[in-house]
């Protein structure tokens, strides 16, 4: 099960960043808004590599850009298999990937806190990352929906509607040790 969530995750993240790139570049098309080289960095100060120009700084980007959001798709595939699909779960993971970023970008001192962001800059980066979730959560969840309900939907299940002391299931309906 750890390799098909594992997977489905990766191509979840993969696919979400695909669209949320090519967003972006519509967007910076529209806009004027340059490239970011902040993922490029924040790489470059993970692995102690000196900091790159040209195609390298390009390459490193891209590797960044496109591999956090794929590992980072793992969470939310394990959010879909537990059973926490759907827009309300896309929109939690919207904030588990910006969190991401923040500490990364703000541990390597290649970022700020985004409340001292321009605010333009801010919306721009939430509207990205919330089309990242979206996507990442609709491929996450119809992957997982393959496999039926997860554990949670199925405890749900059991009494219907906002219901209150509700035990849990047996050990093995959630298929745990």
């Amino acid at each position: 099960m750890i390799r098909r969530v594992v997977g489905e995750g990766l191509l979840a993240g993969a696919v979400g960043v695909a669209v949320m790139t090519l967003g972006e570049k519509l967007e910076q098309r529209l806009t004027g808004r340059p490239d970011s080289y902040v993922p490029a960095r924040v790489l470059e100060r993970l692995t102690g590599l000196p900091e790159q120009a040209g195609g390298r700084a390009v390459a490193a980007n891209w590797a960044m850009h496109h591999g956090q959001a794929a590992l980072v798709g793992v969470v939310r595939s394990v959010m879909a298999h537990a059973g926490l699909r759907g827009p309300v779960a896309s929109a939690k993971f919207a904030v588990i990937r910006l969190t991401t970023d923040q500490v990364l970008e703000n541990a390597t001192g290649v970022g700020a806190p985004p409340q001292t962001w321009p605010r333009g800059e801010l919306a721009v980066d939430l509207l990205h990352k919330g089309v990242y979730a979206a996507v990442t959560g609709l491929v996450a969840d119809a992957l997982a929906a393959r496999s039926g309900p997860g554990p949670g939907q199925r405890h749900a299940a059991v009494a219907p509607g906002r219901v209150g002391d509700v035990g849990p299931l047996p050990r093995e309906a959630v298929g745990t040790p």
